[in-house]
């Protein structure tokens, strides 16, 4: 939520407290002139930040450096790196590095340090820095310091300010950022002075009576404490002497905890209050209410379970209440309606049911962000109701809100941005929508309900804007120049797409992202592309357009994605389409192009996704394909392509990797407005899925459907990382890759239906993640191998290859099968126990062992419903995830 803003902002309040540069610059103390230049020398200066520090000028003059308006002693060091401050420069660029120098000790009066943002590439904080005695202020967060925390900094008894810990490093880095750890914090109660205190992913693991030790610094007033491997909050503890502390901000630990009892104790200074993703349990307990002067209480991200106390409705001062994403249960009590100062409330993503009514809202006359989304609370109110509140934002996602549209929304005329997707909302829209809607600058999101009416007439103003999965019809509504995303899919729109892409604008289109796929529109792709020379993501499939894909898309070299599948389209693949240098998805799939795939396609280096299946290529996979290092999926199946499967595949590194950096697929995610994110229809394990959310982890090649020839190149196992191998149904020759073993990450292996020989090599069982395999139709001979996970897929995987036999296949293996398969069965020896053992075991386990397992052994359909349900768990849980470490990771870049 607003949790990551809140806390910077925290910190910049802080900064923004202390006295600023003068504009005269009294004389400067020679002896710290020279000790600065030694300190200059030492470090690594790519941006040139301290070009002003020249001998010829007086060290006050210089950039980051301050003096005492009358001794000229300097007593302040600021240099922070200005990258968060201004976006137009490189935080990398204008990162200091190399070494902090002793030749600060020679700054007698220095009282102010501040090197956040920095790159110190692992360094340790130096120990002497616990030698300045006169330091107040000591800002090294996110400096990359690494190793361990100098106790001699618990020296500095007249420091105010301490931050540690962390590093600027975006988390799509594929370096690992350097970290800081402590034996112990005992140090730091020797900080008499110290206000406040920050640890930015420093590793405190070690210590466990970090509460105790931090509560006997008296004049603490704020304690941060994110992500630092925390295992307690001293539980048993009743009372703590935090008789200072206004702001807790303890995240992203391991807590596994119910909230302690202490905590209810800082009733008379607790203002701020933190405890997101901690993974605290329990119930939220109703002593939180005695808070009285709380105004920020934030418990996201937990295991709570157990209804919302309804003693929070005592804390009169709160402003911001967030619950969100937890396993609370129950219903909304009514006592919340108390909380007249409410500013933000998150109760989303939780188990929340019953009726929302105006009862509970008539006194929040402050509300600005009510997000409910995810729950199963129904909003039900009159229809003429008025809010007492402007709302800014509203979310109500996937609750119930249906099934007549909400009138109330017309009296919020200070929206920035609504969601109402997924909330059982049927019938025509009202007339008055779109032209309230027009003045929401910000996202309007409708999308997944049952809206209807012709939006023919209809003129969209706001700047991205859902309306995807409902049932709109009539032609496309007009665009002003000031949309940047708009998602139209799945509805019944209809007439000619150039009647939409020719329409006349006031001035260049800002749209930026355009998803009008699973309509009705026709036609054939108009040559006017120079309006929208903006767009990044371009949707156009699963329509009835025609014709041939227009040279003049030229006009769009920004595009990232461009979907053009399940059209008419005809003819070759545009020249032109070598121009886009940025591509990074192309599914021309389920067209009727022809002729060879381009040469010059081996130049769109940027591609994570080509999909073109289902057309009318020919001639042979050109070997420029290979140039294409950061593909994802690469699908050709369905054509009429001939020749080799080129060997050189194995240059699709990003197949062969087992882990990537997410950073690599921005194409995959429009992520400016965390609004729209790229998906696929593929054939994986033997069916058609969806891949959204998840797409970026997918890895699959297929070439299926085809006229290739020859052997399955040996290459191809060097793909350690690949999910998704589909060549079946072309006439490949020769035997199964003898080290396919080695493809430790495939999910899905078809060969089916083609002339492969041989046995099954006895590495095709180490492919332990093997949800769906197809070998059928082959000339294969010989014994399966015996495994757990070969024996698990039902016959039909096996089918058509005369010659072989085993489980799951009812053709038991001969004398002759047994000598064609002699080294098979020499591996599986080993395996085989001796009589005397079986006979020893007590009829019990015989009767449990076979009670379960015998059935899956000899019952098929079990043991594949079994084997299936186990797949499908590992694959949801894979799912989810991904899904919630994505989301973690985009957080993390917002720091």
């Amino acid at each position: 939520m607003m949790v990551f803003p809140l806390f910077w902002f925290l910190l910049s309040t802080i900064s923004s407290t202390l006295p600023t540069q003068a504009n005269t610059f009294p004389p400067c103390n020679e002896t710290e002139k020279h000790a600065l230049l030694r300190f200059k020398r030492a470090l690594y200066d790519p941006g040139n930040r301290l070009s002003s520090w020249s001998a010829h000028d007086g060290c006050c003059e210089w950039n980051g450096v301050r003096c005492h308006n009358i001794t000229g002693r300097v007593i302040e060091l600021n240099l922070r790196n200005p990258c968060l401050s201004d976006s137009k420069i490189s935080c990398h660029e204008f990162a200091l590095g190399g070494e902090v120098s002793p030749a600060l000790l020679q700054l007698e009066f220095l009282n102010y340090l501040d090197l956040r943002y920095n790159e110190f590439g692992g360094a340790p904080i130096p120990s002497f820095l616990g030698s300045i005695r006169s330091l107040t202020y000591l800002d090294l967060c996110r400096a990359s310091f690494g190793g361990l925390i100098p106790p001699q900094l618990g020296n500095l008894s007249n420091l105010h300010y301490l931050f540690l810990g962390g590093s600027y490093y975006s988390s799509n880095s594929e370096k690992e950022p350097p970290s800081l750890y402590v034996e112990n914090l005992h140090w730091i109660s020797h900080l008499s002075s110290l206000e406040n205190l920050v640890m930015y992913r420093v590793n405190l693991h070690k210590e466990v009576h970090w509460v105790e030790l931090t509560s006997m610094l008296s004049s603490l007033s704020y304690l941060g404490l994110y992500d630092c491997k925390l295992d307690n909050m001293s539980p048993s503890l009743k009372y703590v002497n935090f008789t200072s502390l206004t702001s807790l901000f303890v995240t992203s630990n391991h807590f596994i905890h119910e909230i302690p009892n202490w905590l209810c104790n800082l009733n008379t200074s607790l203002l701020h209050l933190y405890l997101w993703g901690n993974q605290l349990t329990g119930q939220i307990p109703e002593c939180l209410g005695q808070l009285k002067c709380l105004e920020f209480l934030s418990l996201p991200d937990n295991f709570f379970d157990g209804p919302i106390p309804s003693s929070l409705g005592n804390l009169s001062s709160l402003a911001y209440l967030d619950l969100s994403g937890n396993r609370i249960n129950g219903t909304l009590p009514s006592s919340l309606c108390r909380l007249q100062k409410l500013v933000q409330l998150y109760i989303g993503n939780n188990s929340l049911v019953g009726i929302v009514s105006e009862a509970h809202l008539k006194k929040l006359s402050k509300l600005k962000t009510l997000y409910m989304s995810s729950t199963s609370l129904i909003f039900k109110v009159k229809p003429n109701w008025v809010p007492p509140f402007q709302l800014e934002h509203l979310y109500m996602s996937s609750c119930h809100l249906g099934p007549n549209f909400p009138m109330w929304l017309q009296t919020q005329t200070s929206l920035l941005y609504l969601d109402i997707s997924s909330s059982g909302i049927i019938g025509v829209a009202p007339t008055w929508l779109w032209k309230w809607a027009s003045r929401i600058n910000g996202l309007i999101d409708l999308s997944n309900n049952q809206i209807s009416g012709n939006l023919s007439g209809v003129w969209l103003n706001n700047t991205r804007m859902h309306l995807n999965s409902n049932c709109f019809t009539g032609l496309l509504p007009k665009l002003s120049s000031n949309v940047i995303a708009l998602n139209m899919a799945n509805n019944s729109f209809s007439g000619p797409i150039s009647q939409f892409l020719c329409q006349k604008l006031n001035r260049t289109s800002q749209l930026e992202a355009l998803d009008l796929s699973n309509n009705d529109l026709s036609g054939q792709l108009p040559q006017c592309w120079n309006s929208w020379s903006s767009l990044t993501h371009l949707n156009l499939g699963n329509n009835n357009l025609s014709g041939k894909i227009p040279d003049s898309l030229t006009s769009v070299l920004s595009l990232q994605a461009l979907h053009l599948q399940n059209n008419s389209f005809s003819g070759s693949i545009p020249s032109s389409l070598r121009d886009f240098t940025s591509l990074g998805l192309l599914d021309l799939s389920g067209n009727q192009l022809l002729g060879n795939i381009p040469n010059w396609i081996g130049e769109l280096t940027s591609l994570n996704v080509l999909c073109l299946r289902s057309n009318k290529f020919t001639g042979e996979i050109p070997l420029q394909i290979c140039r294409l290092s950061s593909l994802i999926v690469f699908d050709l199946a369905d054509n009429e392509l001939s020749g080799f499967i080129p060997k050189c595949l194995n240059n699709f590194s990003l197949m062969a990797a087992i882990k990537t950096p997410d950073g690599l697929f921005t194409a995959l995610q429009y992520s400016k407005y965390e609004i729209y994110v790229e998906s696929l229809m593929l054939m994986t394990v033997g069916r058609e899925l969806e891949y959204k959310g998840i797409l970026k982890y997918v890895r699959m090649i297929d070439l299926s459907s085809n006229n290739l020839s020859g052997s399955i190149p040996t290459e191809l196992s060097q793909l350690a990382g690949l999910r998704f191998l589909n060549l079946s149904q072309n006439h490949l020759m020769g035997s199964i890759l003898e080290k396919i073993g080695r493809m430790t990450s495939l999910l899905s292996l078809d060969l089916s239906m083609n002339h492969l020989s041989g046995e099954i090599p006895q590495s095709l069982a180490d492919l332990t993640f093997l949800n769906h395999l197809n070998l059928s139709y082959n000339q294969l001979r010989g014994r399966i191998p015996l495994s757990t996970q070969l024996q698990s897929f039902d016959a039909f995987s096996y089918i058509g290859n005369a010659q072989l036999c085993g489980v799951p296949l009812t053709k038991n293996c001969t004398a002759d099968d047994e000598s064609l398969s002699k080294d098979a069965i020499e591996e599986n020896e080993g395996f085989e126990m001796p009589w005397f053992y079986i006979s020893s075991m007590g009829v019990g386990f015989i009767v449990g062992f076979w009670g379960v397992c015998g059935a899956l052994i000899f019952k098929k359909n079990w043991r594949y419903a079994y084997f299936q349900f186990v797949y499908y768990m590992r694959d949801w849980v894979y799912v989810v995830v991904a899904t919630r470490l994505n989301w973690f990771h985009d957080n993390l870049r917002t720091l």
